[in-house]
């Protein structure tokens, strides 16, 4: 066994409806993917259905599961109700919350205008609010027992970093929100639990915040003491365990998988200081040109 094997037995999330919000690519479709292995019924959200549609037919072909998707915009918490309330008419219940939806720019904070520093505040902490507030007035409702709703943060959000001050920004705030709820909401059967993980590269999020040869030039796994980054199933099989029954008993916590690369140097981006103002003005065009395709 090693740590791209599968952790929990296969019925570990048998009975259980999930959404998992952001769940169209990246980290997001590897945990649904994931849950669904393991007996889960997963509906996916974000703002192209298109994209849902294409993952929850692949997903479904893969595992043999059921992938419900359905467009949302988390910013909007009128679109947060419907998608919530077309899952439960689809699924019958849901049982766990995965609040992944997030946003970033790496930019010096001078560079950013104030509407590109509302888009992340917007998605990261506004989004994961808006879903949380959906769900959890639903299941007090209902009198819904054995909820849980596990959230994505990072290492920066206690430490903040350079470079990526939006993020830091909404991150703590969702931080807060975790451990705030886990005390007052455990009354109405619920949990809160979140994972910050350290670099887990994903093709589409890497590449718009590298682009080019950022990635050579910037290797975050020569900050990691392990020397590599994350693969997807560590991530996937920590966050099963912490929706599964066998996770019963962890409420208020915040995991950590960054194989030590926050001990070793808090703020992830901080060693972009090293990128001269040209260098910018490059990242900045490359990104632009991008958006524009």
């Amino acid at each position: 066994m090693n740590y791209t094997d599968k952790m929990l037995r296969d019925d570990a999330l048998k009975g259980k409806n999930i959404v998992v919000t952001g769940g169209g690519s990246g980290l997001g479709k590897a945990m649904t993917k994931y849950f669904l292995e393991l007996g889960a019924k997963v509906a996916i959200t974000s703002r192209s259905l298109e994209k849902l549609e294409n993952t929850a037919k692949e997903l479904e072909t893969e595992t043999g599961g059921t992938c419900l998707a359905v467009a949302c915009d988390v910013r909007h918490y009128d679109q947060v109700e419907a998608m919530r309330d077309k899952v439960i008419a689809e699924f019958g219940t849901v049982d766990v919350l995965l609040n992944n939806a997030a946003g970033n720019f790496i930019s010096p904070t001078e560079r950013l205008s104030a509407n590109a520093f509302d888009t992340i505040i917007d998605i990261v902490l506004k989004g994961t609010k808006n879903c949380t507030l959906a769900f959890g007035k639903h299941w007090i409702d209902t009198k819904q027992q054995n909820t849980n709703v596990l959230n994505i943060v990072t290492t920066y959000a206690w430490t903040g970093s350079a470079y990526v001050v939006p993020s830091a920004t909404a991150k703590a705030g969702v931080l807060a929100l975790t451990r705030s709820l886990a005390v007052e909401w455990a009354k109405y059967g619920m949990r809160f639990n979140a994972i910050a993980p350290g670099p887990f590269p994903t093709k589409g999020a890497w590449d718009r915040l590298l682009p080019g040869d950022l990635k050579e030039k910037f290797d975050l796994a020569k900050k990691v003491p392990l020397k590599r980054v994350g693969e997807h199933q560590e991530l996937a099989n920590l966050a099963a365990y912490m929706v599964s029954g066998f996770g019963a008993y962890l409420n208020g916590e915040v995991i950590t998988l960054d194989g030590g690369e926050w001990l070793k140097g808090a703020g992830q981006f901080n060693l972009l200081e090293a990128v001269p103002e040209e260098m910018w003005d490059m990242l900045e065009a490359m990104i632009r040109s991008k958006k524009s395709k």
